[in-house]
């Protein structure tokens, strides 16, 4: 199976190396607006490829991604060039407006080349621009990596607070990618033990230790490009997983953004991921804080996107 990443700077290659360590998919497609660029990461991964699965990655023009049945797209301006360093601004988007010219332009390419294709998009903000490819694709198989990442951030942050194995942790983000994220304490639980119970027993208080894990989960982007440029290595990996469960027709069920008639934009909820994308998603029970938390972030991104 053929994946195709559009976007080859520092996110789309360390999407292209989990995808090529992982074996993700048996061929990868690099496609990126300067070729040589392209070419040069398609061959640096080629000669480490040897000691991983069997993976062939090549670069090419969007006519190489025929056959795909998935293409993730980072391409665009990232956090720092988007000016997303503001730990203080509450929208806390970036670039929405450059980058949604630039998906204009490349998603018909890439609909055109592959029209039966899972579109992942990786760039920031993922959920607007996820809407933005859905327009433009005119098909609902688009997905965006939503919260699946930060709900990652949240079980790592708990562990750590906890002394265990974060995939002990069960705990989940929904929403929207960004500050108004909805982190779901009242499900949050390890070994069947609600966190609350656990934090009474540690003779902690939840405010304190919510406070804390919150404020590292929402600003772990900020963090990361202070010190390294930009936020790459997880997303990569996160997105190499999500490409193996369209790919396999896994059914997994993770919290992934997709397009909610409900609400009326992409936003995170759990869903089920296979070869079609997002086949359904679930609403978790939530205590009235939560689901309130829940509308006022998708009303956020409805305003953000220019919808009432």
């Amino acid at each position: 199976m053929k994946v195709g990443i559009v976007g080859a700077g520092r996110v789309g290659c360390a999407c292209a190396l989990a995808a090529v360590v992982r074996g993700s998919a048996r061929e990868i497609v690099l496609v990126d607006r300067t070729r040589k660029r392209a070419k040069a990461a398609a061959t640096d991964l080629r000669y480490g490829s040897p000691l991983g699965p069997k993976t062939t990655v090549v670069d090419g023009e969007y006519d190489e991604l025929a056959d795909a049945a998935l293409v993730m797209i980072t391409a665009g301006i990232n956090e720092k060039a988007g000016g997303a360093m503001d730990r203080n601004d509450p929208k806390g988007g970036c670039g929405l407006d450059t980058n949604a010219e630039i998906y204009r332009d490349i998603v018909p390419q890439i609909v055109r080349a592959a029209p039966g294709a899972v579109l992942l998009v990786v760039t920031d903000p993922p959920d607007p621009l996820a809407d933005v490819a859905r327009a433009s694709a005119g098909h609902d198989r688009v997905l965006s990596t939503g919260t699946f990442l930060d709900s990652l951030r949240f079980r790592v942050h708990l562990a750590e607070h906890f002394d265990v194995d974060a995939n002990q942790v069960e705990a989940q983000v929904i929403g929207e990618h960004g500050v108004s994220q909805v982190f779901l304490w009242s499900s949050a639980r390890i070994a069947g033990v609600p966190i609350s119970k656990l934090i009474e027993q540690r003779s902690e208080t939840l405010d304190s230790v919510r406070k804390q894990i919150e404020a590292d989960v929402r600003y772990a982007n900020i963090t990361i490009i202070e010190g390294n440029d930009a936020s790459q290595f997880g997303i990569g990996i996160v997105s190499a997983r999500i490409a193996e469960m369209v790919l396999r027709d896994e059914r997994a069920v993770i919290p992934i953004g997709s397009y909610n008639d409900r609400f009326g934009v992409t936003l995170s909820l759990p869903g089920i991921v296979g070869r079609g994308g997002v086949l359904r998603t679930f609403e978790p029970e939530m205590s009235p804080e939560e689901r309130q938390a829940l509308m006022l972030g998708a009303a956020n991104l409805r305003k953000s996107e220019g919808r009432s």
